[in-house]
């Protein structure tokens, strides 16, 4: 027994001495687990190192498909637009397909071919496809990333971090068609010539294997080694991670999924703020008590100490007024970025009444000034 015990306690020492400091440890040259929505890194192993991402260069190409085109709308495929090398939707010269069936294409079966297509129907040419997704990438604070190809294939100018491939994950997962394509298992899409129903299936085997998993993206070449960019969500919290040549992607993005959601916590926001004073015009009361309705955020410990509230509130309302009236917002912001958003709402009803002092005459320019949205 005694013999088990020492057996037991040095396997645990290898194991933890096996661990980074911050408690994981993965397979990747780089990567990243960042919380989604304050962009806080939790985890990072060689995270701004410039590295090839393969196709995970897809979420900045469907990103930008979804915020600058008409999901329905259709377009013919090309020669130009087909003939690719790598993986591939199945797109033929002639074949008609929306933009919504290419983003199906970039994101499920990570299709070269409607990367292509996209990129040029929507720009005019793969280069000036290229100049948008460096543009997005600028806005997004990508620094140490340049884009040439739309579908991820090797170039020795397309290049990105784990870092900026987090960023650019948690903006494309706030966009809500995005993350519902990127959580889709299976879509059954329609194109051809003449079309026909065609089934896709996600690559992304975490959606599956973690149930918290909800997107993102696959990559793959040979320059590249194996890349993963996923997302998560638990009790109110997100996070992302990223590893950039990772022999064993999957066992990495488990456990940095796992270490990252169990870093957040959650709680109710706004309690210092939770009432306001407000004037009332033409009630049967001269002013009444709004209150903020509870809200929760879920973030790491160390964020909500950082939050600043910012109020919304007229500096006074119109009876009649019922209760529980909604008169404002109160926004939760950390650096600017809002995290959180409350209603303001009336504590009490309040009736019309017109006081003996009040004169026609202060009754229309009331009624002017509301219309015209003075308050």
């Amino acid at each position: 027994m005694y013999k088990k015990v020492i057996c037991l306690v040095c396997m645990l020492s290898l194991l933890c001495g096996g661990l980074s400091a911050q408690g994981l440890s993965v397979s990747a040259q780089a990567a990243v687990v960042m919380e989604r929505n304050t962009g806080r890194v939790l985890y990072e192993k060689n995270a701004h190192s410039r590295l090839s991402m393969a196709s995970t260069t897809k979420i900045m190409t469907t990103l930008l498909v979804i915020e600058n085109a008409d999901l329905n709308d259709s377009i013919t495929a090309t020669r130009e637009m087909v003939m690719v090398e790598g993986t591939s939707m199945g797109l033929m010269p002639g074949d008609v397909i929306t933009y919504e069936g290419l983003c199906y294409g970039m994101l499920l079966e990570s299709g070269n071919d409607a990367a292509n297509a996209a990129a040029i129907a929507l720009a005019g040419s793969r280069e000036r496809f290229a100049d948008l997704m460096n543009q997005k990438a600028e806005e997004l604070g990508m620094k140490n990333s340049h884009f040439v190809t739309p579908s991820g294939l090797d170039d020795k100018e397309h290049y990105s971090t784990a870092y900026d491939m987090a960023l650019l994950a948690c903006a494309a997962m706030k966009n809500p068609t995005f993350a519902k394509i990127a959580s889709t298992k299976k879509a059954t899409i329609v194109f051809g010539k003449p079309p026909e129903k065609r089934t896709m299936y996600n690559h992304n085997k975490l959606l599956s294997m973690f149930t918290q998993a909800n997107g993102v993206k696959t990559g793959y070449t040979k320059k590249s080694g194996r890349c993963l960019v996923s997302s998560a969500e638990e009790d109110g919290g997100a996070v992302v991670a990223v590893t950039l040549n990772a022999p064993n992607d999957w066992a990495d993005h488990k456990a940095m999924l796992r270490y990252g959601l169990d870093r957040l916590e959650t709680r109710q926001l706004g309690e210092e703020v939770m009432s306001y004073p407000l004037k009332m015009v033409g009630g049967s009361k001269a002013s009444i008590t709004a209150y903020t309705d509870p809200v929760q955020a879920t973030l790491c410990p160390e964020d909500f100490g950082r939050i600043e509230s910012e109020v919304e509130l007229p500096s006074f309302v119109y009876a009649p007024m019922e209760k529980d009236t909604a008169v404002g917002t109160v926004r939760y912001l950390i650096d600017g970025k809002e995290i959180a958003r409350a209603q303001i709402r009336a504590g009490e009803s309040v009736e019309f009444v017109v006081a003996p002092e009040v004169t026609a005459w202060d009754l229309f320019l009331g009624a002017f000034f509301f219309l015209l949205g003075v308050k």
